[in-house]
């Protein structure tokens, strides 16, 4: 067993930046990434005690949202258009205790899992070589690599101002893509 440990009370300051840009890169929605990841955050609290130390709290706390993100996605498609989505008991858990909070470690994946992700992985890069050049290699530094503004924008020659509107338009045009490529 690995020595991470949780440190609840960093989360915010730490991740929530990092988590900000993960999610709305995928929902293209300031409130419901917000919400999400509120709710994160709190299934994160619920099920501190599953945490195995295997994996960075970080990579714990991704797993968690990502599960988060397609719920809300199977919520908003569902024919009716309310939250269909069931949720069971686990018998050796007091009443009340759901299974989602008792979130797994995300190396203990199942074949879906693994299939899901590699079919996102895909879409996303798929969706990447859309963007151009420049708006794909500024996306890339600033949200997957997590490089600084000002580095990024010393090394473009452009103002923090113009940085975000290029991040702004990469995220939207990878949100419509990844919707009509990805979710359908």
């Amino acid at each position: 067993m690995s020595s991470e440990k949780l440190f609840p009370n960093t989360w915010v300051d730490r991740y929530s930046d990092y988590l900000y840009n993960y999610t709305i890169v995928r929902v293209n929605d300031h409130e419901v990434t917000q919400d999400l990841i509120s709710e994160t955050f709190l299934a994160g609290l619920k099920s501190k005690d599953n945490f195995k130390g295997e994996a960075s709290e970080r990579t714990w706390l991704i797993s968690i949202l990502k599960r988060k993100i397609i719920d809300h996605y199977r919520k908003i498609n569902s024919r009716k258009g309310k939250a269909e989505v069931r949720m069971s008991y686990n018998s050796d858990e007091a009443e009340g205790d759901w299974l989602e909070e008792r979130v797994s470690d995300p190396f203990d994946k199942t074949a879906e899992d693994r299939l899901e992700n590699e079919e996102l992985g895909l879409a996303i890069l798929n969706c990447l070589d859309k963007l151009n050049d420049k708006q794909a290699t500024i996306f890339k530094l600033k949200t997957i690599d997590n490089f600084d503004t000002e580095a990024i924008c010393n090394e473009f020659n452009i103002t923090a101002s113009n940085l975000w509107v290029i991040i702004h338009r990469a995220r939207k045009s990878m949100a419509e893509c990844l919707e009509e490529n990805w979710l359908n």
